[in-house]
């Protein structure tokens, strides 16, 4: 057994529990080292030091929840508003003016729909019953006068085709035997004057061109109903029973009904034709503003398809009673060619119509320009100036009324006072689309 000499007393200890002592010493000194750690770390209920951190730049905490609020606050209120310098002023040339009261007239607003021109339209239907054996056209498509938009093939018109053949041959014949009968009786006549022939073979001659005239008469009124009706059908020069359906005028296809291989009746309708340069707009007045709409009196209309421009029509016909379902007044207004837009108005589309009318109401007399479309609305910019020299502008929903001399009146949203730009308003417009799109001060 060996063993381990103490220094201090001199004493021989046994090795195996010195080693014993050396490991709790070892023990003891880690345990004591975790707990100095422990000791360390924060309480959880022990806010100092947190609170100290979130205090700290950077670091998250109440005062920085309060700052993303106030800055949320403030991105709102510029998202509705821009904001110039006086330099962007005056380079701008942005001119603002105090709203001055004034009167104007309101305007009346309905709904309207856009549909084909009736004058301008064809609806071709089946002349006769028949197989459809070919549609040559599809909607959208351009035609121009006399061209084939469907091909039929009809018994109907075959035997049109043969009874013009007869009526032709006919009229072929009672013309030859008309010629005939008029020389015989001029052959006659000379005869009798000769004293060649009896007069009773003289007076024969007369009767038998007489006849004969009338034979041709008969053969050409039936080869003119044989030649109309065949016309009529479409059918070609020989006795196969095709119908070729032209179009009437020169437009665009708006419709197709007709289907290859399908049988169709008498009237049944095939294709729709229309010249798009010219379109209706057509309106239901109620009663309690059927006095705003004369005939020949201008209207403006828009389409949600173009938010923001205006187009113009005027009133050609005006019910002559009101609809005793609907209680409303039918209006038709004709959209001239130029404003149709080159095509861009289409048939059925629905449309906000706006005609001058009813009594004077208070209003503010703008120049057009300082009335501006924006995101889909008529706004007009308030000026605020600083002592700076800055100016913030806003954008405020208005509604309008008529337009004379270059001069809208703005009939809703406006005060005595408000400073409204006058000059410059296009330039404002721009620059806060550049931002944000602003949430409009109503």
């Amino acid at each position: 057994m060996q063993t381990h000499t103490n220094s201090r007393s001199g004493a021989r200890m046994p090795c195996g529990l010195v080693r014993t002592r050396f490991l709790l010493a070892v023990m003891l000194v880690t345990l004591s080292a975790a707990c100095s750690k422990k000791s360390e770390q924060p309480s959880p209920n022990d806010t100092s030091a947190s609170t100290d951190m979130k205090g700290m730049p950077g670091m998250p905490g109440a005062s920085s929840e309060k700052n993303r609020e106030e800055g949320a606050e403030k991105v709102a209120a510029d998202a509705s508003t821009i904001t110039f310098t006086a330099a962007q002023v005056k380079n701008g040339g942005v001119r603002w003016e105090a709203a001055v009261m004034g009167t104007g007239q309101a305007m009346a607003t309905v709904p309207g729909q856009i549909v084909p021109n009736e004058v301008r339209t064809a609806r071709l239907g089946s002349p006769a019953s028949g197989r459809v054996m070919s549609v040559h056209v599809s909607p959208g498509d351009r035609v121009s006068r006399g061209q084939v938009v469907v091909t039929l093939a009809s018994p109907e018109a075959g035997m049109a085709q043969a009874d013009l053949s007869k009526a032709t041959a006919a009229a072929t014949s009672a013309r030859a035997q008309g010629a005939y009968a008029t020389a015989a009786r001029e052959r006659a006549e000379r005869l009798l004057t000769l004293k060649a022939i009896p007069r009773q073979d003289y007076e024969r001659a007369v009767a038998d061109e007489a006849q004969a005239q009338a034979t041709l008469t008969q053969a050409n009124a039936e080869l003119g109903r044989a030649r109309s009706t065949a016309t009529q059908l479409g059918g070609g020069a020989n006795v196969t029973g095709e119908i070729a359906v032209r179009s009437p005028l020169t437009g665009v296809i708006l419709a197709r009904t007709a289907t290859p291989g399908s049988v169709v009746d008498m009237g049944a309708l095939l294709v729709v034709v229309t010249d798009p340069t010219s379109l209706w707009l057509t309106v239901n007045v109620p009663e309690s503003m059927v006095g705003v709409f004369r005939r020949g009196g201008d209207v403006r209309f828009t389409v949600p398809a173009y938010a923001g421009e205006t187009f113009r029509a005027r009133i050609d016909a005006v019910g002559a009673g009101l609809d005793p379902a609907t209680r409303t007044l039918p209006v038709r207004a004709l959209i001239a060619d130029g404003a149709s837009g080159a095509g861009r108005l289409k048939p059925e589309m629905l449309a906000n119509v706006t005609v001058a009318g009813g009594p004077s109401v208070p209003a503010v007399l703008l120049p057009e320009d300082a009335v501006q479309q924006l995101n889909g609305k008529t706004v007009v910019f308030i000026a605020t100036p600083d002592s700076a020299g800055a100016v913030r502008f806003s954008a405020r929903v208005v509604e309008t009324g008529t337009r004379t001399g270059g001069r809208i009146a703005v009939t809703r949203a406006l005060a005595a006072g408000d400073l409204v730009v006058v000059v410059g308003a296009f330039r404002v417009k721009a620059q806060l689309l550049n931002g944000s799109m602003p949430d409009m001060e109503m």
